[in-house]
């Protein structure tokens, strides 16, 4: 019997994360993560199970799930459970001295969406997982269940939902089935809100799988009444790794890892930890993933016409004449088409987030502008970049380092101003740049009604040289919103070497990413940007390859926040 000991760390918002910790005899670790409504006791076996006296196990109580604070409040979504994740390994890489790159995940049910999921938005260098009857479709068996669930969550807001699965629907095992029953730390409610986010991350995550490089074990039950496994399958496929694996156990039920014949599921998981954990754990260099690769073949999709006989041809055709005709009595797309949707006028008007336009008609139309996804996603950006800038403030003044700002593609500077009034502090010196002269003489008028003492002067954020001869240094770098817009990456490589050269070590860098889209061959094929291009094509970078090229810079990623969307991403990066 192994040694447990009960643990709990503070997430980002103080909320207190309860764990349980079987220590190992080597600087190796697993990280147990259970299915809905259950808690990490109910995977305790799993570490005696496993029989590796070696590797430290770690069992997870997710946030308002067993003897973990929270609630799950309007605040909390999907995206949260990921960034709790990502925390929570982060936790156990410092606190327990174990590197990321030893460091595997053994997810089931909703664990191992959430699982997935971290692993394409948060890009950690893992040894590898293992995902047991992934929900990534979960089974509804009221037909159009899921569409009056967004109705009515869409007409009275959020509510709960309780899970219809009996005990004996999840396991033949009669011990596992009886405590189910009496467990009082099993939650059966589920937000509504949390629900139609899993079935939207999971989309999300089938689709874009082929971000993910890490080997991945695919265990599925052969009669499994609450997930359907096609989509699980069809994920395993796209995974760009060829460290994959999956076994399918007939008669089994949803609870592989806690079926009666569990050993089978559990002797192949040990198998393939033993077996990946035997070889390297470096993977391939994504430096060049800006001429081959799947973003890049993407990229070059965006770039061709459509057939002539296509039909989405012509809705997109018909989509730019709307814009360039009755699209313009709203003020937020009169606005794009003038200075490109890209453009710092056109995300400052979107900051603002005032529907406004020519006749009643034109405001109707503004407000389903602002309203879209993408922007949505930037203001939250915003709220992410807030946040993460608080974190780099706090961690300069820990370190008695001086707060000098540094933005080199500011646009109109209103997120930059903004972050420095919410957080309250008072920097030594602030700097912003951009090449846009209309952005910089706005920029000004906005920073002096603001009342901030700052300095903003035209600046090519890819001249090296100029930003790495800057004075004073600064300590605090910002690049928000600027590197998607690029699909090349030796310039990106070019500005991130005179940030490098600029800032000392010690002092962070704040980056933003779009790893992933749902409307972008629709941004392709409709909207112009402010290189005055008519298309205006972007090539998404992962953010495992966005990350690399932070880190071949000199910087050392130690936070990032996301969207609940996932289209953007707010990392934080420390100098080394």
């Amino acid at each position: 019997m192994r040694l447990v000991e009960e643990r709990a760390f503070a997430a980002h918002d103080g909320v207190r994360l309860f764990y349980r910790y079987w220590p190992g005899s080597q600087p190796k670790a697993i990280v147990l993560l259970h299915r809905g409504h259950e808690h990490s006791g109910r995977m305790a076996h799993v570490a005696e199970d496993l029989n590796l006296p070696n590797f430290a196990i770690f069992a997870l109580d997710a946030r308002a799930h067993g003897r973990s604070g929270g609630d799950q409040d309007s605040n909390t979504t999907m995206g949260t459970f990921a960034q709790d994740l990502d925390e929570f390994v982060r936790h156990i890489q410092s606190e327990y001295e174990i590197p990321v790159e030893n460091i595997a995940v053994v997810a089931q049910s909703i664990g191992a969406v959430i699982a997935a999921a971290w692993v394409h938005d948060y890009a950690p260098a893992i040894r590898c997982m293992v995902l047991t009857a992934p929900a990534f479709h979960v089974k509804l068996y009221v037909p159009f269940a899921r569409l009056g669930l967004g109705l009515w969550h869409a007409i009275a807001g959020d509510f709960f939902v309780n899970s219809y699965i009996k005990a004996s629907a999840l396991t033949h095992d009669p011990e596992r089935i009886a405590s189910y029953a009496t467990d009082p730390l099993i939650k059966r409610p589920i937000s509504a809100r949390v629900l139609l986010g899993l079935y939207e991350t999971a989309a999300r995550i089938v689709e874009d799988a082929a971000a993910i490089r890490v080997p991945t074990q695919l265990l599925l039950s052969g009669s499994d009444w609450v997930v359907n496994n096609k989509l699980s399958q069809t994920f395993l496929s796209r995974l760009d790794t060829p460290e994959t694996e999956t076994h399918t156990f007939e008669g089994f039920f949803h609870d592989i890892l806690g079926e009666k014949d569990r050993q089978l599921p559990i002797t192949k998981a040990r198998d393939f930890l033993v077996s990946q954990f035997s070889k390297s754990s470096k993977r391939s260099s994504l430096a060049n993933a800006d001429q081959n690769g799947y973003t890049k073949t993407e990229y070059d999709a965006l770039n061709t016409p459509i057939p002539l006989w296509s039909p989405k041809r012509w809705s997109f055709a018909l989509t730019r004449l709307f814009m360039r005709t009755i699209g313009r009595c709203s003020n937020g797309i009169r606005i794009g088409l003038e200075t490109g949707f890209d453009s710092g006028s056109s995300l400052d008007y979107v900051y603002r987030n005032q529907a406004s336009g020519w006749t009643p008609i034109g405001k109707l139309i503004d407000w389903f502008y602002l309203d879209s996804i993408g922007w949505r996603g930037i203001r939250i950006r915003k709220q992410s970049l807030e946040a993460v800038f608080a974190e780099a403030i706090q961690l300069l003044s820990n370190s008695k380092l001086p707060l000098r700002i540094l933005d080199l593609a500011a646009g109109h500077g209103r997120y930059v101003i903004d972050a420095i009034k919410k957080s309250g502090a008072q920097p030594d010196d602030i700097l912003l740049r951009d090449l846009m002269p209309d952005n910089v003489t706005t920029g000004r008028a906005l920073a002096a009604s603001s009342g901030l003492k700052l300095r903003f002067i035209l600046g090519d954020a890819f001249d090296s040289t100029a930003i790495a001869a800057l004075t004073p240094k600064p300590t605090l770098g910002i690049v928000s919103g600027f590197f998607e817009l690029f699909p090349e990456n030796e310039p990106i490589r070019r500005c991130l070497g005179g940030i490098a050269a600029a800032i000392a070590p010690g002092g962070y860098l704040i980056y933003t990413g779009q790893p992933w889209h749902p409307q972008i061959e629709m941004i392709a094929r409709t909207l112009n940007n402010h290189q005055g291009e008519d298309n205006w094509v972007m090539r998404r970078r992962t953010q495992e390859e966005l990350d690399e090229l932070i880190r071949s810079a000199g910087f050392r990623k130690v936070a990032q926040r996301m969207d609940p969307m996932g289209l953007f991403t707010v990392s934080l990066a420390e100098r080394i």
